[in-house]
């Protein structure tokens, strides 16, 4: 199909036959399916500042207790790529519902969980559930508005899923420190019944999509085993790569390189298998349209960013500057809400102006936030550390919309399943791959500062003799006797050598994500134009 009569798809695919709203108010509609993803997004990030009291409470180590973030995303990559399929064959609704009880009856073993083994195995029935959620919103949001629209409804699906990650660590250190771990799961619960109540009574099976689903139906339902094994391995493999890699020494663990071998393997099979397939759990020939692909790529970098800054600020503020974890979250609060007021707004830039330049205008923020991050040092205050987020935070709404909006354009209707997966395993493997990227980066530069500083830390060193003299002065000043001075001098030059090796580390990160950041402007300069006047031809 030429890019043209793609977009004629786009545009006039939809009708209100297919809507999920049914008479109700579309933007209600969107509302209320972004509860539950909220929901979801929420916790894949609020369970991490409880990992030490989870590991406490469990009498497990910190490196086991990690399992807990692992487990539950692997399950999530797994289901989330398959989704689009499963959505299909299940319907859009039944599907959401689905994932919202399973996702909300896991959260609540979660939380009663006795051991490791018990919260882990709940953990990944959790990322079951809450693999399907973004994709049957998305998907139900693109089936509810017409294209001229699309923009504003993705603004509020935009708020839970970039606001959510940044509320998580404030949210989940408050409620450890003020209650237990338990109920970083437990919440989950009522949310998730208020969910079920509200979809259930207002959205709507679009009738579109249930003659899709019958038609595929009456031809047997035709299962790709093959391709969900390929998927599933796949995926999962790659996740626990990406996720464990840097703990258990990369290449150099025997069970890091099976794993990345099983990933290699079963991705690069799982292309001319799903190309052959008349039915393919994953559509992956989506990839190789222009419009999509570019959208694709972006995503991967928007998902790097800023999953991975969502994690590199806290750990910095908590390990290098001693912020509790609820303070280390609060900092990125004030970004939070300048998405929050920011989203709707690009949501009506969206319907004027061409989503290319958006989605560079937002590519230029966010490098330009990180670069401002390569100012760090040791006197930074909270008001760096929040100005810092807030500047990304002004750069994600101009990459998260037009992105999503774009990557719908020339997608016939009956692809939107497929499509809605496809983008948001693009957003969850580009946060892991930007995780993994970070902290590799970030370990490695301080071993290579630390290499390079401690070579002028040696007593022949005349600098190093003066700063000695001088702190041995000030301890001596400060009621100390000689012997003690001079060992509290070497110890106080020792922990500032390591603090310059860290903050430098951390300014390697943040070049590298400012780099990933420019990389988004030619990408998404390959986007082609996208009818704006679609208005004008009703619906």
């Amino acid at each position: 199909m030429t890019d043209v009569a793609q977009g004629g798809a786009s545009a006039g695919g939809w009708s209100p036959e297919r809507s999920a709203a049914g008479g109700h108010n579309p933007y209600l509609i969107a509302f209320v399916v972004s509860i539950a993803t909220f929901m979801e997004v929420l916790d894949t990030t609020i369970a991490n500042v409880a990992l030490r009291h989870i590991a406490g409470g469990l009498a497990v180590g910190i490196d086991e207790s990690t399992y807990v973030i692992t487990s539950y995303l692997v399950a999530n990559a797994i289901v989330l790529s398959i989704s689009g399929w499963l959505s299909t064959v299940i319907g859009r609704k039944r599907f959401y519902m689905m994932c919202v009880a399973i996702f909300s009856v896991a959260s609540l073993l979660c939380g009663f969980a006795w051991n490791l083994q018990s919260l882990v195995l709940f953990r990944i029935l959790q990322g079951l559930g809450g693999g399907g959620m973004a994709t049957s919103e998305q998907a139900i949001l693109a089936d509810s508005f017409p294209p001229h629209k699309r923009g504003q409804a993705f603004a509020i699906y935009g708020v839970a899923v970039v606001v959510a990650p940044v509320i998580g660590p404030t949210l989940g250190g408050w409620i450890t420190d003020t209650y237990s771990w338990h109920w970083v799961f437990l919440i989950n619960v009522p949310m998730g019944l208020l969910s079920l109540f509200l979809v259930g009574t207002l959205v709507k099976e679009p009738s579109g999509a249930e003659e899709e689903r019958e038609k595929l139906l009456s031809r047997g339902l035709r299962v790709d085993y093959v391709g969900f094994a390929l998927v599933a391995i796949g995926l999962g493999s790659l996740e626990f790569v990406l996720d464990e890699g840097q703990r258990n020494d990369w290449f150099g663990s025997n069970m890091i390189v099976v794993f990345a071998v099983l990933a290699a393997v079963s991705l690069l099979a799982l292309i001319p298998w799903e190309l052959t397939r008349e039915d393919p759990i994953v559509d992956i020939r989506l990839l190789g349209r222009r419009q999509f692909g570019a959208c694709f790529l972006v995503m991967l970098g928007t998902g790097a960013v800023l999953i991975s800054t969502t994690q590199l600020l806290p750990q910095l503020l908590q390990t290098e500057l001693n912020y509790t974890a609820m303070l280390a979250g609060l900092a990125l609060s004030p970004g939070g809400i300048a998405t929050l007021v920011l989203m709707p707004v690009v949501g009506r830039l969206v319907s004027i102006v061409q989503p290319k330049y958006l989605i560079m205008c937002g590519a230029a923020i966010v490098a330009f936030s990180m670069w401002h991050l390569t100012g760090l040092t040791g006197d930074i205050t909270y008001g760096y550390a929040a100005l810092s987020r807030i500047f990304l935070a002004l750069g994600l709404p101009f990459l998260f919309l037009p992105v999503t909006t774009a990557s719908y354009d020339g997608i016939p209707p009956d692809k939107t399943n497929q499509a809605s997966a496809l983008i948001n395993v693009a957003r969850n493997i580009g946060g892991s791959m930007g995780v993994a990227l970070a902290q590799t980066i970030l370990a490695q530069r301080q071993q290579f500062h630390q290499n390079r500083l401690i070579e002028h830390a040696a007593p022949s060193d005349l600098g190093y003799q003066q700063t000695i003299d001088a702190m041995t002065r000030y301890f001596q000043a400060q009621g100390s006797n000689a012997s003690d001075a001079a060992s509290q001098a070497v110890a106080w030059v020792g922990r500032t050598l390591q603090q310059q090796v860290d903050f430098l580390a951390y300014i390697d990160v943040f070049w590298t994500l400012a780099i990933i950041a420019v990389l988004m402007i030619p990408t998404a300069a390959v986007l082609r134009p996208i009818d704006l006047s679609a208005p004008a031809r009703g619906h």
